[in-house]
């Protein structure tokens, strides 16, 4: 049985639904923070979620410190990226970036649906995500991991590694760069991003052909 169709539904009729609130209260953390929360759907129904956070490192709250209140995750990443006392990128992580824009973004979280998982699909859509969200940006981070440990399977600690290996080569077919401290980083000035985003929406093409096929019955080519 070809695997693409054992998918829900046909995975190139997958959509983006984008939003960002504005809590209009004037914090300086308000300016400095912009949390950009993203629905995958497959005829409407959810197939999945993902959450970026856009800072700004040149207005507002100093970026290292918004971080910090923000969330553990997001204090990770400011620890390896940002100098505490400025705000601004490190010396080390300038040296990496050409500059580009002078704001971070953050993909702090992707999480697919049980039945979308297995296929490649974070990688692809969080290549369309990055797209959208990335004007502006120096750079985009992220930390590579499981996130969600309720499977028995990864209490295993062979098979957890196994797994976040995998999730590593994922972000790195996009066109991040392994860091330091499992802090990825992916540079909007880099050509990988623009090639990576055309091999991954052949991808999507070639998953949404398979399973078209599949369902009428006939064999890939």
């Amino acid at each position: 049985m070809n695997a693409s169709s054992l998918l829900p539904g046909d995975p190139s009729e997958l959509r983006l639904r984008i939003s960002y609130t504005d809590e209009l209260d004037g914090a300086p953390q308000s300016d400095t923070l912009e949390r950009w929360d993203l629905v995958i759907l497959h005829e409407e129904a959810e197939a999945g979620t993902m959450t970026f956070y856009r800072v700004h490192l040149d207005r507002g709250l100093n970026a290292f410190r918004a971080m910090e209140e923000e969330s553990d995750e997001l204090h990770e990443t400011a620890q390896v990226l940002l100098d505490p006392g400025t705000g601004s990128f490190t010396e080390d992580a300038s040296t990496w970036l050409p500059y580009a824009g002078s704001a971070l973004l953050v993909m702090d979280r992707v999480t697919l649906a049980a039945g979308w998982r297995g296929h490649g699909l974070g990688a692809i859509l969080a290549s369309e995500a990055i797209h959208r969200l990335v004007a502006g940006c120096r750079a985009v981070a992220c930390s590579p991991g499981v996130t969600d440990l309720r499977s028995d399977r990864l209490r295993d600690r062979a098979e957890f590694d196994r797994v976040n290996a995998k999730i590593a080569r994922g972000w790195e077919s996009v066109g991040f760069r392994s860091y330091q401290d499992r802090v990825y980083l992916l540079s909007p000035a880099w050509l990988a991003l623009e090639e990576q985003r055309e091999v991954m929406r052949g991808r999507l093409a070639e998953l949404g052909l398979s399973w078209r096929l599949a369902q009428a019955g006939r064999t890939p080519v």
